[in-house]
C-alpha cells in the first residue's frame, strides 16, 4: 500500500552539547508562529488540482539568547524565483532543520518531510499549499515505514536528523544516537533512488578523532562512532553526496535539552564562516549558517564526494551569496 501524505494547513542537532560557546549569525532566523487548529485530513486525489491559500506570516520580531532578530516573512513578492528542484529534508523539525525548511520555501523551492508527527508542521510550518510543501508521516528508525511513494519526484535530499550525545530527555522513546544517526540514516540511505542529484549529510566535527580529546568524552555514548558509520554508509551507497561536519551548534531555535539550550549565549560578532576539510577544525557552528550552507552545497557541483567542516568566526558573513559560498568552498578544497 502506497504511503499517504499529509496535507500541512506556513512558515510561520540536534548535534547538541559539545564544550564551546552558543553564537549567533546575521543569516535567516525566526520562531515558530502560533499553532493553527485546523486538523489534519489525508491528501485526497480529488484535492489535488484544487490548491488551498498559503496564510503568509508578516516578519515579526523575537527575542533570540536576549537580542532581538526579525523573522522571515515568506511573502511572495520577497521570495526568489520558483526551482526545479524539489527538495526533501530529514530532520525538518529539528533546530537546523527547521531553518532548512524556512529558507527552502523562502527560496520558492518545493519541500518535502518526513515527520514521526505530521501534526508538527501545523505549528512549525502553518498554511502551504500541499505542491510547495508535502509532508509524510514516517519515522526514519522504522525501514518499513519509508515507503518509495515518498520518495517520487525528489531531486536532492538535505539529512540533518540527530539527537543528543548524551543522555537526556530527548532520549526518551528510543532516541539514542545508535538509533537516530546509525539506524536512521543507514533506512533513509537504503531507500533513496539512484536518480537524485545530491544528498547533503549533516554530520559533526570529530567524526575521525572519537578516540582523542575531547572528541573521546563527547562519544562516551557513541555519537560520533554512530555519525561516522552513517558517513560510510553514505559514501559506499553510489548516491551523490555532500557530508557537512559543523562544530558544536549554536542559536536558536533551541531543540537540545543541553548546556547549550540553557546557557543560550550569544556569537557577538562572531558571523563569518570558516570552511575546512581533514577534521581539522575546532569551534562553534551557527545553526543558521549551517542551514544556509545545506542548500547552497546542492548546487556546487565540484563539492560532490566530499566532506567538509564549517565554523563561525568573528567577521562578515556571506550571506546567501551563492559566489561568496562556492569561493569558500573551493578555497577549503584548494588547501
Amino acid at each position: 500500500m502506497a504511503a499517504v501524505p499529509w496535507s500541512v494547513p506556513e512558515l510561520p542537532l540536534f548535534l547538541e552539547p559539545s564544550f564551546r560557546t552558543p553564537h549567533r549569525s546575521p543569516l535567516l532566523t525566526y520562531r515558530p508562529l502560533q499553532k493553527f487548529h485546523k486538523p489534519f485530513t489525508s491528501f485526497q486525489t480529488s484535492r489535488s488540482s484544487s490548491k488551498r491559500r498559503a496564510v503568509v506570516p508578516a516578519v515579526t520580531s523575537t527575542v533570540v539568547n536576549d537580542e532581538v532578530t526579525e523573522s522571515p516573512s515568506l511573502d511572495a513578492g520577497t521570495a526568489v524565483p520558483a526551482s526545479s528542484k524539489v527538495v526533501l529534508v530529514l530532520g525538518g523539525s529539528g533546530g537546523v532543520g527547521q531553518l532548512v525548511v524556512a529558507s527552502l520555501l523562502k527560496r520558492d523551492i518545493k519541500t518535502r518531510l518526513i515527520l514521526r508527527n505530521p501534526e508538527k508542521a501545523v505549528s512549525l510550518f502553518g498554511e502551504q499549499d500541499e505542491e510547495k510543501l508535502k509532508v509524510w508521516k514516517g519515522d526514519t528508525r522504522n525501514a518499513q515505514d519509508l515507503h518509495p511513494s515518498m520518495f517520487e519526484g525528489v531531486t536532492h535530499v538535505i539529512c540533518c536528523t540527530g539527537t543528543t550525545a548524551f543522555p537526556s530527555k530527548r532520549w526518551e522513546g528510543d532516541n539514542s544516537p545508535e538509533r537516530v544517526d546509525w539506524e536512521g540514516v543507514r533506512n533513509v540511505i537504503s531507500a533513496l533512488p539512484k536518480s537524485l542529484k545530491r544528498v547533503v549529510l549533516v554530520s559533526s566535527v570529530g567524526v575521525t578523532k572519537c578516540n582523542e580529546l575531547p572528541w573521546s568524552i563527547m562519544n562516551l555514548f557513541g555519537v560520533l562512532k554512530y555519525k561516522k558509520m552513517g558517513e560510510d554508509f553514505l559514501r559506499e551507497s553510489g548516491l551523490p553526496f555532500t557530508i557537512l561536519r559543523p562544530g558544536r551548534l549554536t542559536d536558536g531555535p533551541y531543540t537540545s535539552y543541553d548546556l547549550n539550550t540553557l546557557l543560550k549565549a550569544t556569537a557577538g560578532e562572531r558571523r563569518a564562516v570558516v570552511i575546512g576539510q581533514g577534521d581539522k577544525l575546532v569551534g562553534e557552528a551557527s545553526r543558521l549558517v549551517v542551514a544556509e550552507a545545506c542548500i547552497q552545497l546542492l548546487d556546487i557541483e565540484f563539492a560532490e564526494g566530499e566532506a567538509y567542516e564549517i565554523n563561525s568566526v568573528v567577521g562578515e558573513g556571506p550571506g546567501s551569496d551563492p559566489k561568496k559560498w562556492r569561493e569558500l568552498f573551493q578555497a577549503a578544497k584548494a588547501q
